[in-house]
């Protein structure tokens, strides 16, 4: 779906929330034939263990991949992606647990490279089953004015 939204639409303070997506051992593996990374905390049951957390803990890389990924469901044609800030794995994810991703407009400030272009912050957190924050990170758009600059 495609609905323009300008920066002066946004709301500071406005929520929205996706569905949620259960972390698999497929997950796992295919995340780390994609990236490379075989560490044994993401990999290996019997060494994990022995570990504090007893089980194999999803990649930090994977669970903020498919975290955005669930809130890319409508596509804004007037605003891009300028890049994340402050990401932060907060608790570890287990295969089995469900993710799901809250979205909340934190700022909008003008863009000093763009006048045509104001910035938006939308602080995205990635929630499992129990309602606890386990990754964090402030997503930057860049979103064209309704009202161009003369």
């Amino acid at each position: 779906m495609e609905q323009a939204v300008y920066f002066e639409e946004y709301e500071i303070g406005s929520e929205r929330v996706t569905s949620g997506r259960t972390i698999t051992e497929t997950d796992f593996v295919v995340h780390a034939g994609h990236t490379g990374d075989f560490f044994p905390h993401h990999m290996d049951a019997e060494f994990m263990k022995t570990q504090p957390f007893g089980q194999r803990i999803a990649h930090g890389t994977m669970v903020f991949s498919i975290g955005v990924g669930l809130t890319a469901s409508v596509i804004n044609p007037v605003a891009f992606s300028y890049g994340y800030d402050r990401l932060r794995f907060v608790r570890p994810v287990f295969i089995g647990d469900t993710i799901r991703t809250r979205a909340t407009i934190i700022s909008k400030e003008d863009d000093p490279k763009r006048p045509d272009c104001g910035r938006v912050v939308e602080r995205t957190e990635v929630l499992n089953q129990r309602d606890e924050v386990v990754l964090v990170a402030d997503h930057i758009y860049i979103v064209e004015r309704r009202k161009k600059p003369a």
